[in-house]
């Protein structure tokens, strides 16, 4: 882009001259960022183009979108910008359309760390829709609608999705089409917004440009996972610094300051946390619970403070969280002191599940799922007896937070796995523990996994309705009982990518799982969800 494009085109809109906007108005922001995230450094614009997302946009389009989330009278909402010139304002406007009137009621302050600003209020009356403006300098604007709260409908609908992949730089017109037309009363993104380790701030903006239509005009829950903060897996260990490239050994690889950007971006819109005492190296936490129509959705951290396998377990694959070992004992590596989701998301837990005042359903959104739900991993032939990055390990701490679940009468819904499935857990006996719904893959092209039981074993008690082979009850390669309802292979028509919908129905006290493939038009009278699909079941209600 040659400097006589810049000043005859982009830059006349603004009121600084050139030179004033690229003069370093600040103090120049140094290492992690040098290395880690170049968008979040003060010359990003003389660095090369980002191969992820355009980033010099006009300055009338600097506002990329904005995301929020309504609980109990305080409305959160994050305005998500582009990379800020030196000195341009740091100043972010909300103005909602009142009377016919746009009204302003709230600023913020950009963070040059992620180019986000929190805006925040907290006598928010969620009785009507309103629409609302994002205003930045002159001519900046993004426009959205804060929803009302569905309370009296009899039916609150959920649109989940999972992973999106990097290996698909595209827009996702599919995956908006689709859900507009469902027209959810809220969106759950589960993690892996980004797959790009060391550059969130692009991958973010272009999953922003991906989705924001689909949360332009309802709340949104978008909660970040391993890669999200730069790791192909995590086990945080409370925040400690991982020293394993992997972070097998537990903990964190990137800098605090890159951790605490990404979950600045993605989660400060959710409700306040309900502890929000920081982890080791200042990390902070975000765990909390979303009231919408009645329906309580507690949001966990299944990552942060679990445990890292690598030095606590005798290593049996080719990897410390990989078990290929057809001997080896589950009960070896189930361990006292092993940590999943940690006390102080148990103590939550505890107070959620006994908390039913104004709720008629509960439900957990967090990363993944409490079992080993896969057999093949990567590729077809790799067949693994064990995932230690899945919340099926440690089996303590896995059977404490389901019967906590299970006592509050919840369903629970995560992503992570690349694999869609429909588990009922078990704890003491099969079937005695919680609805599980892991959704697909939004982009399933880098890690495929596969249910296939080992020499075809039929489950017990199969059901005899569903399509699938492997249905019924087995255990998992922890020895954790579980009852496999549907699942979603990889295939060569739709390769396992689509998304979840789940119906809370609240007059019958039931909810309904939905799983829809990536490419079918659900405005298609003859659209069809991936066999199995629809599971309906009863849940404990108020």
């Amino acid at each position: 882009m040659s400097t006589a494009f810049l000043l005859s085109v982009i830059f006349p809109i603004l009121s600084l001259p050139v030179q004033d906007l690229t003069d370093h108005g600040a103090p120049p922001i140094t290492a992690p960022f040098k290395k880690l995230d170049t968008l979040c450094v003060n010359d990003w614009w003389a660095r090369k183009p980002s191969p992820i997302v355009e980033t010099r946009v006009p300055r009338d389009q600097v506002i990329a979108f904005g995301i929020y989330t309504v609980h109990q009278g305080s409305l959160k909402l994050t305005a998500q910008l582009f990379p800020l010139y030196p000195r341009e304002s740091r100043t972010v406007r909300i103005e909602f359309l009142r009377d016919g009137e746009w009204r302003e009621e709230a600023r913020a302050e950009v963070n040059d760390l992620g180019w986000s600003a929190l805006l925040r209020i907290d006598d928010w009356s969620a009785t009507e829709d309103v629409p609302y403006r994002l205003r930045h300098g002159e001519s900046a604007q993004f426009l959205g609608s804060i929803r009302r709260d569905p309370v009296e409908r009899k039916e609150i609908t959920l649109a989940a999705l999972s992973c999106n992949s990097s290996r698909d730089r595209g827009l996702r017109p599919h995956y908006v089409r689709n859900i507009l037309l469902h027209d959810p009363d809220l969106v759950f993104f589960a993690g892996d917004q980004s797959y790009d380790h060391k550059e969130h701030t692009a991958a973010w903006l272009k999953f922003g440009l991906q989705f924001r239509d689909v949360f332009r005009h309802r709340p949104c829950v978008t909660i970040p996972d391993d890669h999200d903060i730069g790791q192909p897996n995590l086990w945080g260990e409370s925040g400690k610094v991982a020293k394993l490239p992997g972070s097998a050994d537990g903990g964190y690889n990137h800098h605090p300051d890159y951790v605490r950007m990404v979950e600045r971006c993605q989660t400060a819109h959710l409700p306040d946390p309900v502890d929000p005492r920081p982890i080791d190296q200042g990390i902070g936490v975000y765990f909390t619970n979303l009231r919408l129509g009645g329906i309580d959705f507690a949001i966990l951290e299944d990552r942060k403070f679990k445990s890292g396998p690598a030095g606590k377990i005798p290593k049996q694959g080719p990897r410390p969280d990989h078990i290929t070992n057809p001997e080896y004992d589950p009960a070896s590596i189930d361990l006292d002191g092993l940590v999943l989701l940690g006390e102080r998301q148990h103590a939550f837990l505890r107070r959620w599940g006994q908390d039913w005042e104004g709720v008629n359903m509960k439900a957990v959104l967090s990363q993944t799922g409490f079992c080993g739900g896969a057999h093949l991993h990567g590729k077809q032939s790799n067949r693994l007896f064990a995932d230690l990055d899945s919340n099926g390990w440690p089996q303590k701490g896995r059977n404490e937070a389901l019967r906590l679940i299970q006592a509050a009468g919840a369903i629970h819904i995560g992503g992570d796995q690349h694999l869609a499935t429909v588990i009922q857990h078990g704890i003491d006996e099969h079937r005695d523990g919680p609805w599980a719904f892991i959704v697909p893959a939004c982009v399933n092209t880098i890690y495929g996994r596969w249910w296939s039981p080992e020499n075809d074993a039929a489950g017990l008690a199969r059901d005899p309705a569903s399509p699938l082979p492997f249905t019924g009850d087995y255990r998992d390669g922890f020895q954790n009982r579980i009852t496999m309802h549907a699942y979603a292979n990889p295939d060569e028509a739709h390769n396992g990518e689509g998304y979840g919908l789940i119906r809370f129905d609240k007059r019958a006290g039931r909810v309904t799982f939905e799983c829809w493939p990536r490419t079918v038009d659900v405005g298609d009278s003859k659209a069809a969800q991936f066999p199995g699909w629809p599971i309906s079941f009863p849940v404990r209600t108020r």
